[in-house]
């Protein structure tokens, strides 16, 4: 149906009104992602930029995050972004309550250390935290377990490395007991937790012990392979080493030999060591 007269009227004078009206750089309108009219970044490109040094020009331009050309030439490259880099990833829940925990266990002591206090400081509310630790034991266990974590790291690379196994044994034994006293020494309210989670038998104190012994129970059975160790039993060989080595290894001995003067333990420990080798050797288990 044709237009009246003035509907046409209306209709020219809307479309002249629409040649007035300015584009806005940068809308989101998809009439307006021509090749001279993008939506990013919300400025007016400078027009030498489409000259011939044009990778020049951008090259010398400051790169932010909203530099999306050169953050879409980082990742088509592999790289990330320069705004990605500068951003680091947040920090759980659980980690920073571990990082509070382990600093106010230094501070104060395991008796002193409440959930509220490190609830307060991580900027939650106590029940928040039984969500990530459902006791205060349970809290402490895991700064401890962190440390426990290190230590058998390090004894995994002496089990690991590629010596004899009487060599290995005599380490492992050394860095065990060496490591723990060190504790006792520097880190007193670590060790502490440490000491009360293996009396109590709690769990970080149970996965442990099970990591030790099967640490010594790779270098046994590679010693009995290699014919450095005659033992008839593995097990009993194993048994036997945690049983002559537990006034060194074990944290409540640890602890009750505190004021001895460590060359003097090192020494009674390094003949304890020797007899074991000795009996690995003969093959008398």
């Amino acid at each position: 149906m044709p237009l009246s007269t003035a509907s046409q009227g209306e209709t020219t004078r809307f479309t002249e009104a629409l040649e007035r009206f300015p584009v806005r750089w940068g809308s989101v309108s998809p009439y307006h992602l021509s090749s001279s009219r993008l939506p990013l970044p919300f400025v007016q490109p400078d027009p030498d930029l489409t000259s011939g040094s044009s990778a020049e020009a951008l090259s010398e331009m400051p790169q932010t995050d909203g530099d999306v050309p050169a953050a879409r030439a980082d990742n088509r490259a592999g790289r990330p972004a320069p705004g990605l880099r500068s951003r680091s990833a947040p920090v759980s829940a659980d980690v920073r309550l571990l990082g509070i925990a382990t600093e106010h266990l230094a501070r104060l002591g395991p008796k002193r250390v409440t959930v509220v206090a490190v609830a307060a400081e991580a900027g939650m509310t106590h029940a928040n935290v039984y969500r990530y630790f459902p006791s205060k034991d349970a809290l402490l266990d895991a700064v401890a377990g962190r440390w426990l974590r290190d230590i058998e790291a390090h004894l995994a690379g002496i089990a690991d490395a590629p010596d004899p196994a009487d060599d290995k044994i005599e380490r492992l034994l050394t860095a065990l007991a060496t490591m723990q006293r060190d504790a006792l020494a520097s880190e007193p309210n670590l060790f502490a937790v440490h000491l009360d989670a293996t009396v109590a038998a709690r769990p970080i104190a149970r996965r442990h012990r099970v990591r030790l012994r099967s640490l010594v129970e790779r270098v046994v059975e590679e010693g009995m392979i290699a014919g450095t160790f005659s033992a008839r039993d593995r097990e009993r060989a194993i048994a036997y080493i945690f049983d002559a080595s537990y006034r060194f290894t074990h944290p409540l001995a640890i602890q009750h030999d505190a004021d001895v003067p460590r060359d003097l333990v090192e020494a009674r420990f390094g003949a304890v060591i020797h007899a074991i080798q000795r009996v690995l050797r003969a093959g008398v288990l």
